[in-house]
């Protein structure tokens, strides 16, 4: 297989969390080949920055409404990518076990939304931040918390393995996280941390309604579906050949294909109940590279 065809493959496969970090990255990667350019002709570094991150003022904000948005694929610095990438790859890996691809990117992209929303309210509220001078939200915390508590929420008592600390319930990562947060309001980057906990709030809320039968985030999820559809290209019907049988012979043909189907569903959802049940036992790093793959393939053809 040559190195394009292998690239091409590798991107098939890759899940939405491994497509959204490689996002992520390669924008890291530009910005800061741009402000290397910047410093070297000594031009000012943060001014196509300035068009994309999310500002705190809502008339700024109504200039560059795409701003809530694209302010969660930028990242200040190594450490603050890494951390995001890191929680982001974790907590999809569980995501993708119970709930589909497209519902990850409804957590993700509406926690970023809610995040920006809370930060920006926050500083036009709360007085402990009247007076502050420009301030501007960067990072994909927010949509990061919420699939992480998203998640939580779903299999709270699931055990996962962690170096260093060994079996741990899934919740108490979560309940860390959110304590940190809270804890570091007062001790700087506040409408960061403030952020932080409107996404794990929606992920909560979004996770809670799901278990009453409530699909918040699919107004969303049509909404991409809407946008994807415009800019899919159309594709060619294939010229059909008539093809004349006897019509005993289509019904017979057609009852037998029915009847494989309905066998081949039958089998392929007890073996996918019976690797779930292994994941809620013995959790998902009990399972064979034969499991895991089977697992992600069922996910995506459903």
């Amino acid at each position: 297989m040559r190195s394009s065809d292998r690239f091409k493959y590798k991107i098939q496969t890759a899940t939405v969390t491994e497509k959204l970090i490689a996002i992520n990255v390669l924008v890291f990667i530009l910005f800061f080949l741009l402000r290397t350019i910047a410093y070297l002709f000594q031009l000012p570094s943060d001014f196509l920055l300035e068009w994309f991150v999310f500002p705190k003022e809502p008339m700024e904000f109504l200039l560059k409404p795409w701003s809530i948005i694209t302010y969660s694929f930028l990242h200040s610095g190594i450490w603050h990518i890494l951390s995001n990438m890191l929680i982001l790859y974790f907590s999809g890996i569980y995501f993708l076990n119970y709930f589909s691809a497209k519902r990850l990117l409804n957590y993700y992209f509406l926690g970023v939304i809610i995040g920006a929303l809370v930060y920006m309210l926050s500083y036009n509220l709360f007085p402990a931040f009247q007076g502050t001078g420009r301030s501007y939200l960067m990072g994909a915390s927010a949509g990061v918390m919420a699939v992480l508590i998203g998640i939580a929420t779903h299999i709270p008592n699931m055990r996962v393995r962690l170096m260093l600390i060994g079996s741990i319930k899934f919740w108490w990562i979560a309940a860390f996280l959110v304590v940190l947060d809270i804890i570091q309001i007062p001790m700087g980057n506040a409408g960061g941390h403030l952020a932080h906990l409107g996404g794990a709030g929606l992920g909560y809320l979004y996770t809670n309604q799901l278990r009453k039968g409530n699909d918040i985030g699919k107004w969303f999820e049509n909404l991409m579906d809407s946008l994807a559809s415009v800019f899919k290209p159309r594709e060619k019907k294939a010229r059909m050949k008539t093809v004349h049988r006897t019509g005993k012979t289509a019904k017979t043909q057609t009852r037998s294909n029915n009847a494989k189907s309905n066998f081949n569903k039958d089998e392929k959802q007890k073996k996918v109940d019976a690797i779930l049940d292994k994941i809620s036992k013995s959790g998902y790093e009990s399972l064979s590279k034969a499991e895991k793959d089977f697992l992600f393939q069922a996910g995506k053809e459903d």
